[in-house]
């Protein structure tokens, strides 16, 4: 019986069935040419709503960046090469108004991260009206940024009727004119109060992941708030904060509305950054190819931050 079985098993090796994945094949194979076509329209709108809002005003940026264009002189398209980044890079302007962008992201990340924080935790614990707060909270972050503005230039920081100018005379002080005194600081905490709530909320909603039965357990082991605070809150805050860290420096580096509504970029350069000084070659001085050179030169910027962040983003998610 053996002997017959094992010549049944050989005869039968000519004749195995194939294996799973054949028969798909081979009907994938005989499926028409157009069997693709059908997605491929679905995905069109996208595409080409995709290639007019990024690509096309990328490369009319990198041509007008080439050339010799003004408008008061719009038939003039002389090529130039990289002479609109040499023109740019060499004014006056830039060095201030890179400095100015560097310092306002610092600041304001820097205020956001840790008032955010103090903010989420002060309302993580349950106390009657805590929903109240919360919108309250919030809601900052819902008002446009030139309304932002003209709210802290009149109502707050004016030097005659402001808040803080009848602050400082209570006190027996002289009013301080911070617009012009301290430009840069003015905006700083204009763009810093509005951005405070997106942090907050980012920190509350992640707070409410964190293990409760570890906070007591650290607890009755005897760690006090601040111990349980620095090994348990923050480390369950890394990753969210690395999230607002890179969102804040993505948007805060086209920050324009804020300075062009209370400091025009004054006095002199002392509140210019990198967008304003763009605007300023674009619809001030005419000059759209040194304003394009401008825009790829803050492209660069931006990218660049965004590679250092992901990266660092990798680097926490890993530990």
């Amino acid at each position: 019986m053996s002997a017959l079985a094992t010549a049944d098993a050989v005869a039968g090796e000519g004749h195995r069935p194939l294996p799973s994945h054949l028969p798909a094949q081979a009907s994938q194979a005989r499926r028409p040419a157009g069997h693709r076509l059908v997605p491929r329209l679905l995905l069109a709108p996208a595409v080409s709503t995709l290639l007019l809002w990024m690509i096309v005003p990328l490369a009319m940026t990198l041509y007008f960046s080439s050339v010799r264009y003004n408008l008061m002189q719009p038939g003039e398209h002389a090529f130039v090469g990289l002479e609109n980044f040499e023109y740019f890079v060499t004014d006056p302007g830039f060095g201030p108004a890179v400095a100015n962008t560097l310092l306002l992201l610092g600041s304001v990340i820097a205020a956001t991260v840790v008032l955010g924080i103090g903010l989420a935790l002060l309302v993580h614990e349950p106390f009657p009206g805590r929903g109240i707060v919360r919108v309250l909270l919030i809601s900052p972050f819902f008002v446009m940024p030139t309304v932002n503005a003209l709210l802290w230039k009149h109502m707050m920081m004016n030097p005659i009727y402001g808040v803080l100018a009848q602050l400082w005379r209570f006190f027996g002080a002289t009013p301080v004119d911070w617009l012009t005194e301290h430009p840069l600081f003015s905006v700083i905490v204009m763009i810093s109060w509005q951005w405070l709530p997106f942090a907050c909320l980012i920190f509350i909603t992640s707070l409410q992941s964190l293990d409760r039965e570890q906070l007591e357990a650290a607890r009755m082991d005897g760690a006090n708030a601040l111990q349980r605070c620095w090994y348990l809150v923050l480390p369950h805050l890394a990753r969210p904060v690395a999230v607002v860290v890179m969102i804040e420096m993505i948007f805060l580096m086209s920050v324009f509305a804020e300075i062009y509504t209370t400091t025009g970029g004054g006095p002199g350069h002392a509140s210019t950054n990198v967008a304003f000084l763009i605007y300023t070659q674009a619809l001030l001085s005419f000059d759209v190819g040194v304003a394009s050179a401008g825009a790829l030169f803050a492209v660069l910027l931006a990218n660049v931050a965004a590679v250092f962040l992901i990266r660092l983003i990798g680097k926490n998610l890993d530990r």
